[in-house]
Formats: C-alpha cells, structure tokens, sequence
C-alpha cells in the first residue's frame, strides 16, 4: 500500500516548521486518542541528538514514569530497514509506541516500544520528557480528538495521516475554459476521450451520464478508478448509491472515505485525470452541477503535466490509506430522497481555447490557505469573488480581502441567491455594505439575480484581472483547514478575461443586456478594460423574490 510520510513525521523537519534544536532532547508531538477499543497504539515522539542514549530518558505523565529503550533495543521493527536518517551532527525523531505493529500499519514512523503502563488521557494531559529527576521538556493538552496528532510546536491537532503535500507550478500553456450550466456535455465528453486511464475524485457522484461514460471506458479496457466521501451531508442519495452499485458491480474500484481514521472532516476535491489530461472544477458529479442542470460552475481542463501529475499524486495518496473503504465494504447513510435537477439554462459562454502563463496546483489543508492569502495580499487594484456563501468576515480569505479593500483596493463579491443560503447571504452583505459605507471601502456586495442559472456552486476568485482562482474551496473554515480540497490557479490575461466576463453577466443579473454565444478572447479582454475604466463604487441593494428550487 502507498503510504505518505505524514505531517506528524515532517514535524521532525525543517519543511514543516523548521529543524528541531540539537541541544536538547524535547517532544515533538503525542498521539492520546487511537481510533481503537481501549486506546491502543498511543505515542508519542521525541527528538533525541545522536550523542544521547536514549535509555538515559524517561516518559512520564501523571500516573506513570517508564524508561525508553535504549537505541540499541527493539532492533526488530521497521526502522531496522528503512535506517533512521539522522544527520551526524543533529539527532533522529523516534516514535515511541505502545502498539509498534498497529503504528506501523498507519504511519511511515521509526518506531520503538513503550510500555503501556503509561495511558495519555483523551480528556487531557501533561506528558514529560525527563533525565533522571530533570524535566527537560513538557506538553500539555486538552481533550484529544480522535485519531489526530497534537504537534507540540505547533500547539495543534491535525489528522494522524494528513497530508502536506507541497503545490507544484507549470509553466505557459493552452488550456481549455467553460462554465456551466453553459457547457452540459464538455465534462462527460472529457471523460469519453479516455483511452488509458481515468482517475475520478469527488464529493458525491449521481450523474447517470457520468456513470455511464465510466462504465463504457471500463469495457473498452481503459483501467478507471473512483474516490468519493463516504459520509456526505445529508449521507447519500438514492442515485448516488445506484451509480457506486453499478460502477462496483462492474469491477471499477470504487473507494470511500469514512469512519473513525478519516483525515479530512469531507473529501471535497472535484476533479478527474485522464490519460494525460485534467479536469478541475467547482462543481460535484452530479445533475445539477456537471450535469448542467442547475449550477453556476467553473471548470477549466489542462494537460500541464505537473498538474496532471500532481493531481495523480493527490489521488494515490487520498485513496490509498487506511481511511479508503471499498464500496461492497460500505453501508453507507441512505436518505429516502432522490434528487431532483432538471433545469434548461441558454449558452451565453461557449468552450475558450486560452493561454495561461502559469498554473499552481493548491490543496487544502496543505497549503491553499497561505497562497491564496498571499495573492488577496499581493492585490493592487481588484478582486472579484463568486462564492455560494462566505462564513464569516472573519474567515482569514475574507480578513485579507477586507485589508485589500481599506487599501483601496476594489472588491466585488457574488452569493448564490440560493433559497438555503439567501439568509445568511443578505445579512453577511448587509454587514459588509455598513462597514464599506463607515470606511468609506471600494467594497461591493451582491446576491445573484438571474435566470441564467438557478444558483451559484462556483468557487471563484479573480485578482487583479490575472490571477483566477477555481476549485472546490468553499469561503469558510472547515473548506480550509479541515477538508481535502483541490483549488487551481490559472495566471495570465486570458483565463482572467474568460472568468470575468462570465463574473460580470452573473453581476449584472437581470439588468444586463443579451451577450452573444461564444465569446472571443479578444472581445473579452477589450470588454474587461472597458469595465475597468467604468468600474465606480456602489452600494446597491438589490431585492428579489425566494428562489424556488
């Protein structure tokens, strides 16, 4: 099985925070609350300078002492083959386990035994790190949330198996841009392409048409492999348990992520990777969003091979641990209702073959929260926001977006008019308006207005009319920092044209005028520098009737 070194491992170098000190032995990170009956298989880590025996140490909370081995003990685990990678002139991060075999079954570790007269408490303890009757480090924590990692440093949790997978760049390149519900067909015809493989990551997956592009490029032998959240919102609708049956009954190796070792709160990514070629979008594979029967969705597909390699890499990594569950493993949650997704929305935005000077492939949790504050930071003159809804003002995108604005930035922000999310929408724009006006911001915020489409699903973010932010990253917290989600930054004029234009027809709701089918670059970026020099502070508040799903 593929096995990733995790965060918790990378706590011992300098990419995740810096290298330990070689002066002293000290604690790196505990692990109090295994997703097992009666807690077995905690640990703990330390970080011990080679010229330190580790027998001289002990572990101690507050009903236990118990020596550690000593470094020429327990030769038998798989450190044993693997070496400890220690530098001569630093020291070796151990992991000292009551439970090695079931340790090593979840981590790529140098493991040691530690006696289990010690039991870290779940409701809170204090671990110490001693020399005879010296204490030379401590950590203290409070409830241990299940099957998650307390750096010591850090003084955090974070998932034991977590990713930090770093983002990867590819350089100037064609790709192809659409939205839907423009575009029905062009991600099912995506997938239609397939003569090698196709790797398909989701939320959830009920689009019929889908399941059917997946099961005709499994009989034609092209090898197809799935990954979608166990646990959705809700649990599973009736058609998306219909598509996992058939495409498992077919042989296709269906994987879900659940239970008690999950590493991410909901894996959210959205994208696909086909023989050479990637699919990322804002949108689920189902009617309503791919399907295009419904949604306000991006989506932009790219054969970089960074990109391309990189989303394998996610993929591996995502559906490879012990957190995946085979669907004929699964019981999963069943509703009683169907879903229900039958809109018919014009074409107003054609397919555009664009150049992107630069991509970045980004993920959450791993590292989309520091590059995209960054850029929100970096802004000079705009930043455009579509977002189904943005969790607080006090979300760190929308901090930095709120500092760009007092700068003089100016910024325009789209929620989905959706009948679920209007509420919280209207007083989260109410809020911003009263703040723009007291401060006199460039800040404009409006609900989605249109017949266009029935509600906004997008994740967009546009900066400075290039850089173009899309994927599966929701404007809150738990999208951020919790969930496994995919987000790819396109730079360059054009992919920035393509997205504002469509920002700009979705503003402008109802009070637009008709755009013409299969817009050209070219008359894309001469409308977008029109909008820049007509661009003028406004707070207007629009009013609209319930959207009626």
């Amino acid at each position: 099985m593929f096995r990733i070194l995790i965060a918790v491992l990378l706590a011992c170098s300098v990419g995740a925070g810096g290298a330990p000190s070689p002066e002293a032995p000290h604690i790196v990170d505990v692990y109090p609350n295994p997703a097992v009956h009666s807690d077995d298989g905690e640990f703990v880590t330390v970080w011990i300078p080679n010229a330190t025996d580790p027998a001289a140490l002990s572990l101690a909370d507050d009903t236990a002492t118990v020596d550690l081995p000593s470094a020429n003990q327990s030769r038998d685990d798989k450190s044993q083959a693997t070496g400890e990678q220690s530098s001569p002139d630093t020291g070796t991060c151990l992991t000292y386990s009551t439970n090695r075999t079931l340790t090593a079954s979840l981590t790529d570790r140098r493991l040691r035994p530690l006696s289990d007269r010690i039991r870290l408490a779940n409701g809170g303890d204090e671990v110490r790190l001693r020399r005879n009757s010296t204490v030379l480090d401590s950590v203290s924590y409070e409830r241990a949330p299940t099957a998650s990692v307390y750096d010591a440093r850090a003084s955090v949790w974070h998932p034991l198996g977590a990713t930090d997978i770093q983002a990867v760049t590819a350089g100037k390149a064609t790709v192809t841009t659409f939205v839907l519900p423009d575009n029905p067909d062009r991600a099912t015809e995506f997938l239609g392409d397939a003569d090698n493989r196709i790797l398909l990551a989701g939320y959830t997956l009920s689009s019929q048409r889908v399941v059917e592009e997946l099961l005709a490029a499994h009989e034609r032998g092209v090898s197809v492999e799935v990954v979608v959240d166990g646990s959705p919102v809700g649990g599973m609708s009736p058609d998306a348990v219909s598509a996992l049956d058939d495409l498992s009954r077919a042989g296709i190796p269906v994987t879900v992520l659940a239970g008690d070792r999950t590493r991410y709160q909901f894996h959210h990514a959205k994208y696909a990777v086909v023989d050479d070629s990637a699919l990322v979008t804002t949108e689920n594979w189902k009617p309503a969003g791919l399907g295009g029967k419904s949604s306000r969705g991006w989506a932009v597909i790219t054969d970089q091979k960074n990109i391309v390699e990189g989303l394998e890499r996610v993929f591996e990594a995502d559906s490879t641990w012990v957190d995946g569950i085979g669907w004929d493993e699964y019981d999963a949650v069943r509703p009683s209702d169907a879903e229900h997704a039958a809109g018919n929305y014009p074409t107003n935005f054609e397919p555009a073959q664009v150049t992107v000077e630069r991509s970045r492939l980004l993920l959450a949790p791993d590292n989309a929260e520091t590059e995209m504050v960054a850029a929100i930071d970096g802004a000079n003159e705009s930043i455009e926001i579509q977002q189904v809804s943005i969790g607080d003002p006090d979300f760190p995108l929308m901090r930095a977006t709120l500092a760009a604005a007092e700068r003089g930035v100016e910024v325009r922000i789209l929620l989905s008019g959706a009948w679920y999310t209007e509420q919280e929408n209207r007083r989260l724009k109410t809020i911003l308006e009263r703040r723009a006006e007291r401060q006199n911001l460039p800040l404009d915020v409006r609900i989605a207005d249109t017949e266009e489409f029935e509600k906004i699903h997008a994740k967009g973010l546009i900066v400075d009319d290039e850089q173009v932010y899309l994927g599966s990253l929701n404007w809150n917290n738990n999208s951020l920092r919790a969930n496994r989600e995919v987000v790819l930054l396109l730079v360059g004029e054009e992919p920035a044209a393509y997205y504002g234009a469509v920002f700009e027809n979705d503003w402008e709701g109802d009070d637009r005028g008709e755009l013409p089918v299969g817009l050209l670059i070219g008359c894309l970026l001469a409308a977008l520098a029109a909008l820049l020099v007509a661009r003028h502070l406004s707070f207007e508040r629009k009013t609209r009737d319930t959207d009626s799903l």
